[in-house]
């Protein structure tokens, strides 16, 4: 089985993404939230992977963090919700919104998702209600596995609580008016000089 990968992303489709490891193209289903997480192509990136055999394929399924994993795992063991729902679920709402819609009742919430009616939400809220207490509802943010200076920046800025697409704005503006030679530290610090304007 396969459970984790750590690759050049090759592509990101609308539900999938294609990661390159070692000249092998996988393709892996993604929630919009995991695909929106990525590095643009050709970033290398590492995602946690559920791998679903079947008669006829095998999937993988790839998740940023541990919390969305763990409740795509959870999802899937109700009757009525498939990988494909599950990830559509995951995209909809975060895994600490679907613990407040599935502790408070909130069937509505959970009918922004494609694919979930009344009826699913509410064996949703039935059939999780006692479970969802011991789930993580947020993992780490996801950081590229690289070893470059652009992309240990990027990890600090996102550790330290910056959004994804600001972050990667700031760094470009900075290593552009700092130039290749910059350092770690100067690129860090001038990158949280220019998110606090």
């Amino acid at each position: 089985m396969i459970a984790l990968l750590t690759g050049r992303i090759d592509q990101i489709e609308e539900a999938a993404c294609v990661i390159d490891v070692n000249g092998v193209g996988y393709l892996v289903a993604a929630s919009s939230r995991t695909l929106a997480a990525l590095p643009a192509p050709p970033g290398v990136a590492r995602l946690l992977i559920e791998t679903q055999v079947r008669e006829d394929a095998i999937q993988l399924f790839g998740f940023a963090d541990r919390a969305e994993r763990d409740w795509f795992r959870l999802l899937t063991t109700v009757q009525g919700v498939g990988a494909k729902v599950g990830l559509n679920l995951l995209s909809a709402l975060a895994p600490a919104e679907l613990a407040r819609a599935i502790s408070a009742g909130e069937q509505a919430s959970l009918t922004r998702a494609t694919g979930v009616g009344a009826r699913l939400a509410a064996r949703l809220i039935t059939e999780l209600r006692g479970k969802v207490g011991g789930l993580p509802v947020a993992g780490a943010p996801f950081v590229p596995a690289t070893g470059s200076v652009a992309d240990d920046v990027l990890s600090a800025l996102l550790n330290l609580g910056y959004r994804r697409p600001e972050a990667q704005a700031a760094l470009a503006r900075v290593s552009e008016r700092l130039g290749e030679g910059a350092n770690l530290d100067a690129l860090i610090r001038d990158c949280l000089k220019e998110l606090a304007r």
